[in-house]
């Protein structure tokens, strides 16, 4: 059972991580899938496990370099990493928020040429439709003991309760910040902002998003997600969602009167 699994991993600490007076931000991203977990199939064999770690290694190096941000990826290659692991690792390096890229499909011919679109993620033992509780359980297919969430009235009583805890509410910020941003740059099909069951998510000690970049099964979108140029909107929307949110951070918890504690964006400094 995943409830049984979570406790023997630890996995259900779920207070939002502690922040070092004065430090950089830290951000986590996890490229989906890696190695033998190839993840969605593309036109043109494009594989969704390379797709992502390189839209998560150029999300890195913006990061870097317009926050000053320290940015931890739970892979830099393909190589399989298990879902568990990537939450240990994430909550290891207490991040101030931490985001999943993934990108999505569909099963049936007649689906892969009419849905596409960007969806965003976060939290919640019920899914927002049977679309995202569909997208939810083909991620979950490589958790330990994946199941339907929802037979499980225990651990749906530990998510349901999330509604009532900080990095909940941050997650759902983080998403609409990144989301809106995201929408705005490439002009996608704006398919919502969601929640869902994901593994991935329930155990990070931090605001975490689930970002579905698109659907690499559309004919026309997926070969969008291929290009340089369209991988550089994804990047420098979900980079400047990021940023809003942290500022929005640093004013939400700045004392009044008083400089804030919390990560500060970095300002560019001229040379």
């Amino acid at each position: 059972m995943w409830l049984r699994t979570l406790v023997s991993l630890g996995l259900l600490g779920l207070a939002p991580a502690a922040s070092a007076s004065g430090r950089a931000p830290r951000i986590v991203i996890d490229p989906g899938h890696g190695g033998s977990k190839t993840g969605a199939l593309g036109a043109g064999e494009q594989l969704e496990k390379g797709l992502v770690l390189q839209i998560a290694l150029q999300l890195r190096d913006r990061l870097e370099e317009e926050t000053g941000a320290q940015v931890f990826l739970t892979r830099e290659k393909d190589a399989l990493v298990q879902l568990p692991d990537r939450v240990t690792f994430a909550n290891g390096k207490r991040p101030d928020l931490f985001m999943s890229i993934h990108a999505n499909s569909m099963p049936t011919r007649k689906l892969r040429e009419r849905v596409e679109g960007i969806e965003t993620y976060f939290l919640s033992a019920a899914a927002s439709g049977a679309g995202a509780r569909a997208t939810a359980d083909r991620e979950n297919a490589d958790a330990p003991r994946a199941q339907s969430v929802q037979n499980d009235s225990t651990l749906n009583f530990i998510l349901n309760d999330l509604v009532r805890m900080d990095a909940h509410a941050g997650s759902s910020r983080l998403a609409y910040a990144i989301h809106q941003r995201l929408i705005a740059s490439t002009g996608a099909s704006d398919r919502g902002v969601l929640q869902a069951p994901f593994f991935v998510l329930t155990g990070v000690e931090a605001p975490a998003v689930l970002i579905e970049v698109g659907y690499i099964s559309h004919p026309q979108e997926g070969a969008r997600l291929a290009r340089a140029e369209y991988q550089e909107k994804l990047v420098s929307a979900i980079a400047s969602g990021v940023k809003d949110f942290l500022k929005d951070l640093s004013k939400r918890d700045a004392p009044s009167g008083a400089d804030s504690e919390t990560p500060q964006v970095a300002s560019p400094t001229s040379p």
